[in-house]
Parts: structure tokens; C-alpha cells; sequence
């Protein structure tokens, strides 16, 4: 924060997403009594790197894209965090994902500090060679913030395999040699981990169990509506079903199904794979993104962008347990509504932290070179959610506070805790 002429100057970062951000971490270092020295640091990131990239496109001419890369709080560990690709893509909204990221790592107990970054693109307009060479120029210009040691770039929102192992490549040639924990997230063949690109899925399938035994849901077989049904709800989706779970709605990009004696997923799944869209499947009727989120079921599963759940229909939303598989996908005004009317949310710190745990196994394996087979994956996976789990159902007893706040004070005591034995210098 700045001030100039006695009137306030926002940073450049301070967006909505990231204001919001900052509303979630006041509300929780209120709760822990933080006072005003602890707090300040911790309002803005540890440092922001805007950068030109400039590109060559295939018809010669040379195109200029903004590009970020941010550390939000390094106390714990090496920054981690995914690179995104959309046209829309602020400064505000990489620190907000930075700052999510700190949270994430602090709550798994991973040895981790919040980083991210991207590029405002829409890799739709890029043919494979520009996408290859904007990704490999925007490596190049943030070579100085990230290395196995320093921050860890993995894959986010438009970004993949593929967009690692260019990044990987790049920053190798750079150094003479070939370093494979630069990044997590990439193809098996040249050392990614086993279970990663399935990792977020399992782990909000696995999180909305405990949620479901926890919380003692009546019934043998809960409703499940799943908002999202790319990489993560579709996952989400078959793990609940095969656990005896009756998915009764899901929704993509071109809209949404929805059958309240449940819907067979198996047989959807090969509808997925032969018609590349939910629309059109049988014995199913159709329903659009906005009225899927207020049919009555058990669990509400948002798995697809942020801010879906907002104070505009967080009084419709007519669940028992949401369960977050996005980022940030419930504004904090709607929080507020959802607790009023006894809606327990399972925050996205805790519900998708699975992608960066098993992460961070792929960064260890890349560090002794030997890797695990996808059963020993799992496993440790299963201990580390289900250990953050009883904290966080103790913690929310404790209080009482809501899922959200007390995973929030989780995993803000270890950061304060942290930076508090670490000191400041000089």
C-alpha cells in the first residue's frame, strides 16, 4: 500500500480477486489475535515480476504479451505454483493464486512457500510452434525468480504437460544440463509422477467422503451435483459414483444434465469420448450451468472457474456440504449467506490440494531420481488428506469455526509461526 498526496494508492495487484483473498486471510488472522506486525507482511506478496515477452508468430510479425510470475510467502520452502494462460490474466489475480497457494502448501505440511504466474493469452489463438515459442520466451524472462531451489512452476488453467516439458527444456539448455525438478506436471516419459493428472479429481472425490461420513448424510447413497466436468470433475464424478454415490447433475462448457434417480457415469463417459460434450446423453434431461447449482441434492460440487457461488444465488444454493474442486470458486459474501442457512463448505485449500501434494512428490523424485509406482502415490496422498482432514474437523470443533476458517488458521498459524522462529533481517 501506498499513499501520495494523502490519498490512497492501491498496488497494482490489489484486483477483487485479490482483495477477496485478503478478506479471507483478515477474517482468520482475527480469530488468532495476529497483531498489526505479524499481519503487514503478510498483505502483500514477497515480491512481483512483470515482464515483456515478446514473440514471433508464423507469419513473421512480432507480438508483445504481458507476462507475471509472483512469490507470495517463501518461510515454508521454494515457491510452487501453476502458470496460467487466458486472455484476462492480471497481475491481481497470479498474486491472489499465489497467496491460495501459500495456504495449500502450509496445510498439507508441505515444504513449500505460494507462488504463480502466466501470461495474458488466449492459447486458442496460438498455433503449436507460437505456443512453444511464447512459452519458451516467458521462461526465459522469469529465469531469475524459479529454479528446484527457488519456485516450481506446474501446470494450471490452460497450460499442461506439454507446456512443462518446454519449460523444463528451456531452463536446462540454460544451465548445460538436464534438471527435471524445475517443474511438476510433466509427461511421464522425461520424470513426471505417476497419478498427477488425476490427483485433483481423487482428491475432492476423497474429500467429499470424509465430508459425507463426518457430517453423518443421511441415506446410503448421497445426491451429487458437479459443476465442471473436465480434468477434475470428471473424476470427481466416477469416484463418487463407484463409492455408492447417486451423481445426479453435471454440467460442462456447453451445458448441463441432470436426472434425479442419477445419472449411469460409466455410460457417460463413453458418451464424453464419442461426442466430445455432455449434451445429448440419454435417459437425461437437460438443465444450464445457472439452475444446476440450486438443484436440491447432498453435496455440490463447483469444478470449474471461480466465483460461481456469489451473494446473488448463494440464498438458492439448496445443498447440505459444498465441496470445492475450484479455485476460489464462492466469493466471500457468499460464505456468509451459505453459513447463515447451515451449508457446510469444504474449502478448495483443502479440497484440491491434492494437485500440489502429489506435486511435490513428483519434485522429490526428481531430486533422488527413483521413482514410485502409482499405489505408493496414493497412499501417502490418502495420509496427508486424511491427516489435514482431523485437524481441520477438530480445529472447526474447537472454535466453533466454519470448515473455511479453520483451515485457514491451520495453515496461517504455521506460516506466522515460521516467519516468527525465522526472524526478521536484518
Amino acid at each position: 500500500m501506498s499513499e501520495g498526496n494523502g490519498e490512497y494508492l492501491p498496488n497494482e495487484w490489489e484486483n477483487e480477486d485479490y482483495l477477496m483473498s485478503l478478506r479471507r486471510l483478515d477474517q482468520a488472522a482475527h480469530t488468532l489475535k495476529l497483531d498489526e506486525s505479524q499481519l503487514a507482511p503478510l498483505r502483500q506478496p514477497k515480491r512481483a515480476l512483470c515482464v515483456t515477452v515478446p514473440t514471433r508468430m508464423d507469419d513473421g510479425s512480432v507480438r508483445v504479451l504481458n507476462g507475471y510470475r509472483v512469490h507470495y510467502d517463501l518461510s515454508l520452502g521454494p515457491g510452487k505454483g501453476g502458470i496460467r494462460y487466458h486472455q484476462d490474466l492480471s497481475l491481481g489475480e497470479v498474486a491472489a493464486m499465489a497467496m491460495l497457494m501459500t495456504w495449500k502448501c502450509a496445510l498439507m505440511s508441505l515444504p513449500f512457500g505460494g507462488a504463480h504466474g502466466g501470461l495474458r493469452v488466449d492459447p486458442k489463438q496460438l498455433s503449436r510452434q507460437e505456443l512453444e515459442r511464447v512459452t519458451r520466451r516467458y521462461t526465459s524472462e522469469i529465469l531469475q525468480l524459479i529454479g528446484p531451489s527457488e519456485d516450481i512452476p506446474g501446470p494450471d488453467l490452460n497450460t499442461n504437460e506439454q507446456t512443462m516439458a518446454w519449460v523444463m527444456d528451456t531452463y536446462s539448455v540454460n544451465h548445460g544440463f538436464t534438471i527435471p525438478s524445475i517443474v511438476t506436471g510433466k509427461p511421464k516419459s522425461i520424470g513426471g509422477s505417476l497419478g498427477l493428472l488425476k490427483s485433483v479429481g481423487y482428491g475432492v472425490g476423497f474429500c467429499a467422503k470424509r465430508a459425507a461420513k463426518e457430517f453423518e448424510l443421511s441415506g446410503n447413497s448421497p445426491k451429487v451435483v458437479i459443476q465442471g466436468l473436465g480434468q477434475v470433475g470428471s473424476v470427481v464424478a466416477r469416484s463418487l459414483y463407484d463409492a455408492g454415490f447417486t451423481v445426479i447433475a453435471v454440467s460442462d462448457a456447453h451445458g448441463g444434465l441432470y436426472n434425479e434417480k442419477g445419472l449411469d457415469v460409466p455410460e457417460l463417459e463413453k458418451h464424453l469420448r464419442n461426442y466430445g460434450e455432455a449434451t445429448g446423453f440419454k435417459e437425461a434431461q437437460s438443465v444450464s450451468n445457472h439452475d444446476l447449482l440450486e438443484i436440491k441434492c447432498d453435496i455440490l460440487a463447483p469444478c470449474a472457474v471461480a466465483n460461481q457461488i456469489t451473494a446473488a444465488n448463494a440464498d438458492k444454493i439448496n445443498c447440505k456440504i459444498v465441496v470445492e474442486g475450484a479455485n476460489a470458486p464462492t466469493t466471500p459474501q457468499a460464505d456468509d449467506i451459505l453459513a447463515e442457512k447451515g451449508i457446510i463448505v469444504l474449502p478448495d485449500i483443502i479440497a484440491n490440494a491434492s494437485g500440489v501434494t502429489v506435486g511435490y512428490f513428483e519434485w522429490v523424485q526428481g531430486l533422488i531420481r527413483l521413482l514410485w509406482s502409482e499405489e505408493e502415490i496414493y497412499h501417502r496422498l490418502d495420509q496427508l488428506l486424511d491427516r489435514a482432514m482431523d485437524k481441520i474437523f477438530a480445529e472447526a470443533k474447537r472454535g466453533p469455526y466454519t470448515l473455511r476458517v479453520a483451515a485457514m488458521r491451520l495453515a496461517l498459524n504455521r506460516i506466522v509461526e515460521a516467519r516468527t522462529l525465522r526472524g526478521l533481517y536484518p
